[in-house]
């Protein structure tokens, strides 16, 4: 069965020891997590738990089953296959040697991203956007050179239907 990038989008109780057990099933049962995002909702007493993971149907089915299993779990939405909202950032230091310099900032400007540090040997920018646009700024700033990448992890809503 081929394997495809799911993202579940987890609404549970904001108590210590959710995460633990929702982790814990994943790799319990062998299932890796791609990518993992945790923070409350606009209700203080509820988090979201956005997940990225690679898996064939079945195991996407048997996942989100498990899941609904657990007490402290509200609602569990799997978006893919639906229309949803992704994002991700990511903060990139790359090297900034003075005949690089212009070339990076003109990179900046395709991507519509922003320089948020600066140092004598090294640019810190900030990008938001999809797995794909982030992909592609990597790839053009690698021959250039990157010091150092952290990125959070894919977050994700549901599009609403439009009514026109």
């Amino acid at each position: 069965m081929i394997e495809e990038k799911s993202i579940l989008s987890i609404l549970v109780d904001n108590e210590p020891g959710v995460l633990s057990r929702i982790v814990g099933l994943f790799s319990g049962r062998g299932y890796n997590i791609e990518s993992l995002c945790v923070a409350e909702t606009i209700d203080p007493h509820v988090s979201r738990i956005t997940i990225a993971t690679m898996a064939n149907l079945p195991v996407v089915e048997q996942i989100k089953k498990q899941l609904n299993k657990l007490v402290n779990v509200i609602k569990v939405h799997e978006l893919t296959g639906t229309k949803y909202i992704e994002r991700e950032l990511a903060l990139i230091k790359v090297k900034a040697k003075p005949e690089h310099r212009a070339e990076i900032l003109r990179i900046v400007d395709i991507f519509r991203c922003k320089v948020v540090d600066v140092g004598l040997d090294h640019y810190t920018i900030e990008i938001t956007g999809d797995e794909d646009k982030l992909s592609a700024i990597l790839n053009l700033l690698k021959p250039i050179g990157i010091k150092e990448v952290a990125k959070t992890g894919i977050i994700a809503v549901s599009r609403e239907p439009k009514n026109y």
